[in-house]
């Protein structure tokens, strides 16, 4: 006979993970988790195991993986497979959209830099407040050819 698995209520889950329980309440309204009951005064119980999942979770969570993305990876787990093929895609495609996000922090840095270029600006417009930043804004609507470009305004 096997001995039945120890239950713990919601609260001590909540201090052993270092996770809110309001936190762990929402994982399970959304189904990355479930509970194993409820104690007579309705608190919920879970098996041990949940400290694990909630760690896939917030370490999912930490590599830019969205709460969907880490229920499928939990439902493949659940099926009894390892969603590892599903996740590396995931991460493969979370690299592309680091690259991505590094060339346009690139782009921002270079545009910067050239701003600073150069001899400070000063304008005898009372209505101008600082010539830096609004001569970014001319630039900026410059297109290739040095009209005005119409993409920012739709």
């Amino acid at each position: 006979m096997q001995a039945q698995e120890e239950l713990k209520q919601i609260g001590t889950i909540a201090k052993e993970s270092g996770i809110p329980i309001k936190t762990i309440r929402y994982y399970e309204e959304l189904g990355l988790l479930e509970s194993s009951g409820r104690t007579e005064g309705g608190f919920r119980l879970f098996a041990n195991n949940v400290i694990n999942r909630l760690s896939f979770i917030k370490r999912s969570q930490s590599l830019g993986l969205s709460l969907s993305e880490i229920k499928e990876f939990l439902s493949i787990h659940d099926q009894g497979e390892l969603p590892c093929v599903h996740v590396k895609v995931k991460l493969q495609d979370k690299i592309a959209e680091v690259d991505h996000q590094i060339q346009q922090l690139l782009t921002l840095r270079s545009d910067l830099e050239a701003l600073l270029v150069g001899e400070p600006l000063v304008s005898e417009n009372a209505e101008t407040i600082c010539p830096i930043i609004e001569l970014a804004e001319v630039k900026e609507l410059a297109g290739h050819n040095g009209m005005p470009s119409l993409k920012k305004y739709g």
